[in-house]
């Protein structure tokens, strides 16, 4: 299902702070008033020798109880000695006001993002058959868009707080832990021992390998893609048991040349692969339950979807007719949207 978008950290920010200034407006108003109010009295009481800034100066010590001294004397003048109580009393409550006010939206927002962050470590608790992305810089920005775009639930892993934040910039709330994804606590806190499969993909080999190592021995049967731009570091990468390896300047260089020979069959894949219009080439497994039944029975016609080949073990069978019989293992390739892919996974499971 479509993710409902929540507002982030930064926009959570903003919004306390629009409060704020809207709960403290009024206060703001009030004390400029006690300010105008007490200078212009100060100046009735102090007679000619007043000066303005003096008044001023008086009613700011006043209001702020710093008490330095009078410079306005009072001494023989009850009236003033009133009006300066009144002044202080009108100011000390405002300021009071003001403080309460601050300090309530500064424990309400903590308590916010800390209410806000157990509920998302309780919602990656329940999460299963998900995705772990480590690592959110370039790459992991690319393949968690994507993972966005085909519905498929994900969480992000970084050291770099400052990259998470980046990345909740335009996808608020996403489930993100903030660790090195080559420990274990961190890789168990993103819920890897329920995962489909982890994504090694930081801009370090070797980090890349210590992950790939460490998921392995925390679940073998997760799915590793690992990201690597060293030779030498493939066949590392091959033995700790990354299931896939990719290198960014191969496959970069295979698709320069691609665009220069075949360039109508990258314009396909790239409608696939880069478009926002959430058509992929997908893969759908079938289950034990389907083996024996032959692909015509299924009726797989959809606006949603077309199979456009099965894998049988090491063959590939092209546009299979109706009379192929799909046998256990069977992988069905097909373009497909993702609510494509989703009921025909339905009709396989």
């Amino acid at each position: 299902m479509p993710r409902k978008k929540k507002p982030s950290r930064f926009v959570l920010s903003g919004l306390i702070f629009e409060q704020i200034r809207g709960r403290l407006a009024t206060p703001f108003a009030f004390l400029v008033g006690l300010h105008v109010i007490g200078t212009i009295g100060y100046l009735i009481i102090g007679g000619e020798q007043t000066t303005p800034l003096d008044a001023l100066y008086m009613t700011f010590i006043t209001i702020a109880t710093i008490g330095y001294g009078e410079i306005v004397d009072l001494s023989q003048s009850p009236v003033g000695r009133g009006f300066t109580m009144v002044l202080a009393f009108a100011g000390i409550a405002n300021m009071g006001y003001v403080m309460s006010v601050v300090t309530a939206f500064i424990v309400a927002g903590d308590i916010n993002l800390e209410f806000r962050r157990r509920k998302m470590m309780r919602d990656i608790e329940d999460m299963e058959g998900h995705y772990v992305v480590c690592g959110i810089g370039r790459v992991g920005t690319n393949v968690a868009n994507e993972l966005l775009i085909t519905e498929r639930p994900f969480i992000i892993v970084d050291s770099d707080h400052e990259k998470i934040k980046a990345f909740l910039e335009k996808n608020p709330d996403l489930p993100h832990v903030h660790g090195d994804a080559s420990e274990d606590d961190i890789l168990l806190a993103a819920g890897v021992l329920r995962a489909a499969g982890v994504f090694a993909i930081t801009g370090d080999d070797s980090k890349n390998l210590v992950i790939t190592l460490t998921v392995k021995q925390l679940t073998p049967a997760a799915r590793v893609v690992a990201r690597c731009h060293e030779i030498n570091y493939m066949e590392k990468m091959k033995k700790v048991g990354a299931d896939a390896i990719v290198s960014p300047d191969f496959t970069g260089g295979m698709r320069i040349a691609s665009s220069m020979i075949r360039p109508q069959v990258v314009s396909f894949l790239d409608e696939m692969l880069r478009t926002d219009d959430r058509l992929r080439v997908e893969e759908v497994h079938v289950a034990p339950s389907h083996a024996g039944t032959k692909i015509g029975d299924l009726a797989l016609r959809s606006h949603d979807y077309v199979v456009i080949a099965v894998r049988d073990g090491d063959k590939w069978r092209f546009n299979p007719d109706i009379n192929f019989v799909l046998r256990n293992g069977n992988t069905l390739v097909v373009v497909a949207t993702p609510e494509g892919r989703q009921a025909l996974e339905q009709t396989l499971s």
